[in-house]
């Protein structure tokens, strides 16, 4: 039997009852692993405790044929409609300066009961540790950028039918994903730039 305790200054205190700390082990290593997409390769590494480096993270809905973290290696993955996704998202965080991108469609084994939940309770620890948040809204017209550019605030009506309209506020998991990272910077569908958080932080008070 496995036992966690955690004290009231975070410490973890493990017994297990196997002579054997294999067990222990393995359960450390689900708690402090994460698994990271490489923004030029795209090939997926996992990282242990202080020895993960600095990533992106992306912050989204759920489309058809999103690509899992089977699917990213595998020879049809460029093939799935949710691959653009992943390969533009890569492509922003290349020319940030940054080598690793966290993206949940992929970077999470989903086959895995045990790491699924602990990635669930991880994740608003995982946007606050991104050097970066993107906000991917893929039913934002292109042209939205432009109204909401911070020179030109938009009329109610026009932010009401466009920026604010977008699926991506109505999901309840994405409150987190905007509050959590320091930097959020949002996308319309053809990965052009709106704006960051701070930047459209009226547009963002009116929804």
């Amino acid at each position: 039997m496995l036992r966690l305790e955690r004290s009231s200054v975070c410490t973890i205190k493990v017994e297990a009852k196997y002579p054997s700390s294999s067990l222990c082990a393995w359960f450390l290593r689900l708690l402090f692993t994460m698994r990271l997409l490489h923004s030029q390769t795209l090939q997926l590494q996992e990282f242990f405790g202080d020895a993960i480096p600095q990533y992106a993270i992306l912050s989204h809905t759920w489309g058809t044929e999103e690509v899992t973290c089977q699917d990213i290696s595998g020879l049809g993955a460029e093939e799935m409609a949710g691959y653009a996704k992943i390969r533009k998202c890569c492509d922003q965080a290349a020319r940030d300066g940054i080598h690793f991108v966290w993206i949940d469609t992929c970077c999470i084994d989903k086959r895995s009961s045990a790491e699924l939940s602990e990635a669930i309770n991880s994740m608003y620890s995982w946007y606050k540790n991104s050097k970066i948040c993107y906000a991917y809204l893929s039913d934002l017209p292109p042209d939205c950028s432009m109204d909401l550019s911070p020179s030109r605030p938009p009329e109610p009506w026009l932010q009401k039918m466009t920026f604010g309209a977008s699926r991506w506020f109505t999901r309840g998991w994405t409150l987190q994903e905007l509050i959590a990272p320091a930097t959020v910077v949002f996308y319309a569908q053809d990965w052009t730039q709106i704006g960051s958080k701070e930047e459209l932080s009226l547009s963002l008070s009116r929804i």
